[in-house]
């Protein structure tokens, strides 16, 4: 860790130190393109260069018997310069001009200056093809001598304070990146203590403050799902022995039997067929739920009445010679409403959601199916006038190694755990939702969803 510190230190370090430089650099770029100007062949000369020029062009004017003329190198001088020349007589008039631009833009500067013919003063102006701008300004030289080391001096205790601060933060950066580190490591071996720092990294404290709560939160589910799924396991294999029993039992009366038994076989016989199915049963709910877990079942959907669909499904169930004493109401606000869905799987739902009402409701509970259509959603409850469940049952009553407290105190509840985590499972393969709500005493309310387009 203290290594990846000194890292980190100079880093940051580095980075001052080189945005320390890119300024310097630009600054000297700056001044360097302040006091430079490109000159028409692409070169670049300093930006006094004009003046310079000028003052100097004056000796390749001459003046010769009165009349006057450039020298041959002057005229040679302007053309590589682009530079045009106007020499005005001492009355005013033009007495030369080579090159002058028709127009005197923006995008041209001109100097001045004077030769002398005869004791009188002309005037010659040159054209540059740049912008130059010329500032003039008054120094105190004496002042200006002695505050160059002063200069110099503030320069140089900038650089230091630049460098010692930079080196400062970088230090307590590290140590910050140090606290962070060891924070995540806290949190990884689940011995992290909430931080309410203050600060630049407040924002980031809190963010690790959230991730803890959520590892410590997905900590104590995921527990609670291994322990419900251990004593899932536990019902199951116990549930798979117990049919096993009675077949082997009875097998082993069979094999061993006399004559003239028939009758006490056949009973025999319809003992183990029946715990043959069970078995049967509880495996199927076995190789449904992973099959719907993994995405594995297909899925043939279509239009069909759903009104129409839930009423055979409800004189199916009640022609059941186990439950052909019982009562299932139906109420709809409509008498058709179109949905699409997979027969095969959603009967398997609601078969599970009226076979757990009929089974945990008690031997007088009825159940009632209402069918509402509303604002693009269908509306199925299934409503029963059993026992009732709480609160704290109904939001576990979709897990899927979850079971009821069952009818009484001691008794086994029926079932494998699965029917119900089954049902949601289907239901959602539909886009459909579906909860539970109930009273002891009073009964309880699936509510299933589905979006209608």
């Amino acid at each position: 860790m203290k290594k990846s510190g000194y890292r980190t230190t100079f880093h940051i370090y580095f980075i001052f130190l080189l945005t320390l430089i890119g300024t310097i650099l630009s600054a000297i770029l700056l001044f360097f393109l302040l006091i430079t100007v490109r000159k028409p062949d692409g070169s670049y000369v300093r930006s006094d260069w004009p003046k310079a020029f000028t003052e100097s062009f004056g000796r390749q004017i001459q003046f010769t018997d009165g009349t006057l003329r450039v020298t041959q190198a002057g005229i040679e001088l302007l053309q590589d310069n682009g530079v045009g020349l106007q020499i005005l007589a001492p009355d005013g008039l033009v007495a030369y001009s080579y090159g002058k631009p028709d127009f005197v833009s923006g995008s041209y500067s001109a100097f001045t200056g004077t030769v002398q013919d005869a004791g009188e003063d002309c005037v010659y102006i040159l054209y540059f093809p740049m912008k130059i701008s010329a500032i003039t300004m008054y120094l105190n030289g004496d002042r200006f001598s002695g505050g160059r080391p002063v200069i110099l001096t503030i320069l140089c205790v900038l650089f230091l304070v630049i460098l010692i601060s930079g080196a400062l933060y970088g230090f307590w950066t590290s140590r910050q990146l140090k606290r962070l580190t060891a924070s995540i490591q806290d949190i990884s071996l689940r011995r992290y203590l909430t931080d309410h720092s203050r600060g630049a990294f407040e924002d980031l404290y809190a963010s690790l403050n959230t991730l803890d709560a959520e590892i410590r939160a997905s900590d104590r589910l995921r527990e609670e799902t291994e322990k419900m799924r251990e004593e899932w396991i536990s019902n199951i294999t116990h549930d798979l022995k117990t049919p096993l029993s009675p077949i082997k039992g009875y097998a082993e009366i069979i094999k061993e039997g006399d004559a003239g038994q028939e009758e006490s076989y056949r009973r025999y016989a319809a003992v183990m067929l029946k715990n043959a199915a069970y078995m049967e049963a509880l495996i199927d709910d076995l190789k449904l739920t992973y099959q719907l877990e993994n995405g594995l079942i297909p899925v043939s959907r279509k239009n069909q009445n759903m009104v129409r669909y839930l009423k055979e499904l409800a004189i199916d169930i009640l022609n059941t010679p186990e439950y052909e004493d019982r009562v299932i109401g139906f109420d709809s606000t409509e008498d058709a409403i179109f949905y699409s869905f997979d027969e095969k799987l959603l009967t398997r739902a609601f078969r599970n959601l009226i076979f757990n009402a009929f089974v945990h409701g008690g031997e007088a509970a009825e159940v009632t199916l209402r069918i509402i259509s509303f604002a693009g959603t269908l509306l199925i409850q299934l409503a029963d006038n059993g026992k009732g469940i709480k609160q704290e049952e109904a939001e576990h009553l979709f897990d899927r190694y979850y079971r009821g407290t069952g009818t009484g105190t001691g008794e086994k509840p029926e079932g494998t755990g699965l029917g119900l985590a089954i049902a949601k499972s289907i239901i959602e393969l539909h886009g459909g939702t579906i909860s539970a709500a109930g009273t002891p005493g009073v009964g309880t309310v699936f509510s299933i969803e589905f979006p209608v387009s």
